[in-house]
């Protein structure tokens, strides 16, 4: 990595930043994991805190290590990394925590990525993506294949654990067109940083009014997903996703992430013995296919 990087919204379309995508989805996806390991023993406020807090210390030793400049010169450039962080980090990261509590951890993965849809479509008002042919057909297979994955919860009403991931799919969508819309002129990982310690305050907050949350003795797991947070969910997933989104359209980078539910929940069979059902297979197809074509599809042009 160089010390600077282009304003967000300069946008290009590498193989390698559609390679890094794949790699952000499984690690997210395996998150959801890790997560629900690491909720077994401290309260989402507490959980997010440490992962956000840890994961922002890590990048800050890094950042020396490979010539990666922090500096964010404007007090306004400042300002908008933080807002979005708050939305991005701070909303996504709560109200997903809290979604594992209510609901299954592969339901609560699907529930939260049907972002791509929020993330598609205002950044077709804000930034003027184009709704090109390819990302219709993408959204569409999206919004079948949800519909599919959802239906179990429609039917037997909307749960807390729903609403929560949905909403934390709501505010990731806002966080990261925002960041496209400003532009800002950073290395991903002083943006990835800024994003985290924004995500880390709401946490903080959280924390405030319900205390630190620590049921008793924490044992492995727990550690465990503490660690994977940190590391793999936090310090590496979050500089390439900013990276990614410094070089795909907010839209592609979105679809993209429809990815993540599918390793979520895959990685939630083999590890927590929640077995898909058919329906479930033929959501999961769906979304794949529609994953796909949106990393085939060649990147267009914001339009201003």
């Amino acid at each position: 990595m160089s010390g600077a990087s282009a304003p967000y919204g300069q946008t290009s379309d590498p193989f390698a930043a559609r390679a890094a995508l794949l790699l952000v989805a499984f690690l997210w996806g395996v998150n959801y994991i890790a997560t629900n390991f690491g909720l077994r023993a401290f309260s989402p406020w507490t959980f997010r805190t440490l992962s956000f807090l840890a994961g922002a210390a890590l990048l800050a030793m890094l950042a020396p290590m490979i010539g990666a400049s922090l500096r964010v010169h404007k007090v306004s450039d400042r300002v908008h990394l933080i807002a979005s962080g708050l939305f991005a980090c701070g909303g996504f990261g709560a109200l997903s925590a809290i979604a594992i509590l209510y609901t299954s951890t592969g339901r609560a993965a699907i529930c939260a990525y049907t972002m791509p849809i929020w993330v598609a479509l205002a950044a077709r008002v804000f930034l003027k993506e184009s709704l090109t042919t390819a990302r219709m057909i993408s959204l569409a297979l999206c919004a079948g294949g949800l519909l599919v994955l959802l239906w179990p919860l429609i039917q037997a009403g909307v749960s807390l654990g729903a609403l929560a991931a949905i909403g934390s799919a709501i505010c990731w969508a806002i966080g990261i067109v925002y960041l496209k819309w400003a532009r800002v002129p950073a290395h991903p990982l002083a943006v990835a940083i800024y994003q985290l310690l924004a995500g880390a305050l709401v946490s903080i907050i959280g924390m405030m009014f319900t205390g630190l949350g620590v049921d008793g003795p924490i044992g492995v797991l727990p550690w465990f997903g503490l660690l994977y947070g940190v590391v793999a969910g936090t310090a590496i997933a979050y500089p390439l996703w900013f990276k990614v989104l410094d070089r795909l359209p907010a839209g592609t980078a979105g679809l993209g992430t429809l990815l993540v539910p599918v390793f979520g929940v895959i990685a939630s069979s083999i590890v927590l013995g929640e077995r898909p059902t058919p329906a479930d297979l033929i959501g999961f197809a769906l979304i794949l296919i529609a994953a796909v074509i949106a990393l085939r599809a060649p990147a267009q042009p914001i339009q201003t």
